[in-house]
């Protein structure tokens, strides 16, 4: 796992506020995040053999993230303190499970290119590789190319999204995953919802841009799996959201699990939207990750 650490500074709101408005909130907490600390923390709690990568900052935060990481089982040795701040992200929650989020990246900025090189040993031993967009683009690219070179998949989650991906970054990443609306915005749409039909477009022509399989992630309708020609939905169980923050991190986590246990993709996504759906009735980024054990549980109550 190569990415970011984020401590998450987390209000509960009644809805999402419009500019210059203040609103009064119902609850504030604290919790551990950053979309490559919570891939790392939700595959290492779902089984997986995992390793981070990354940088955090000199306080409090970037100690606790790391024992956080660590309680789990995954190795945090590749973790370095930088002076200065940890990375932070503030996120609003309405009660019907909504988020808005701002990301200040801090250390995780400061994980560059040269660090990756120093590190490179450490891809030798991966069989999966997992980015994702909130360190430095160039580290991210030479990630995904040393990765390949070692002979490791690459899963790369495009998020925050780009306007466009580089070529360079795209014919080096195995399977692509982006949301809704960073599908849209890859190819040059507005955010918007799709529909299954236009998720099927889009992940052919990410498909064109270099990533042989893509995967979309659709919220409460599942996820849409475009692998070579073949295209597949796979539903995910319904389920009273609470809060989807992180709902797509654990997704990836969970199919990077179970593809590296030997599963199929088709399985993978199952697996991975049954994984999501149970986080989406908890509230906080790795606090809602559920176990092993309870994703076991669920995916019996679904069949």
């Amino acid at each position: 796992m190569i990415g970011s650490l984020n401590m998450d500074l987390v209000a509960i709101v009644p809805r999402i506020p419009h500019a210059g408005e203040t609103l009064l909130g119902t609850q504030f907490f604290t919790a551990h995040g950053g979309k490559g600390a919570n891939q790392a923390y939700a595959a290492a709690k779902l089984g997986g053999e995992v390793a981070m990568l990354g940088r955090v900052g000199s306080d409090g935060y970037g100690k606790q993230m790391c024992a956080n990481l660590e309680a789990v089982g995954c190795d945090v040795s590749g973790i370095k303190a930088v002076d200065g701040s940890s990375g932070v992200a503030m996120i609003l929650v309405t009660g019907a499970g909504e988020n808005s989020i701002v990301v200040i990246p801090s250390a995780n900025h400061l994980y560059r290119a040269a660090d990756l090189i120093v590190d490179d040993d450490r891809l030798a031993q991966a069989r999966f590789v997992m980015l994702q967009l909130e360190t430095p683009l160039e580290t991210v690219i030479l990630a995904a190319q040393r990765a390949k070179l070692r002979g490791a998949q690459v899963i790369l989650d495009p998020a925050p999204a780009l306007p466009e991906l580089p070529s360079d970054l795209l014919r080096h990443v195995d399977i692509l995953t982006p949301n809704e609306t960073e599908a849209a915005q890859l190819i040059g749409r507005p955010p918007a919802d799709l529909s299954v039909e236009d998720a099927q477009s889009i992940a052919r022509q990410l498909q064109a841009k270099g990533s042989r399989t893509v995967i979309v992630k659709m919220g409460s309708r599942g996820c849409l799996l475009a692998n070579g020609l073949e295209v597949t939905l796979v539903p995910t169980p319904q389920v009273k959201a609470i809060d989807t923050t992180a709902a797509g991190d654990v997704f990836n986590a969970a199919l990077a699990v179970a593809c590296s246990d030997g599963a199929s993709l088709i399985e993978g996504c199952r697996f991975a939207v049954h994984a999501a759906a149970l986080s989406v009735t908890r509230l906080g980024a790795q606090p809602s990750v559920p176990s092993r054990a309870e994703l076991n549980a669920f995916l019996q109550e679904g069949r």
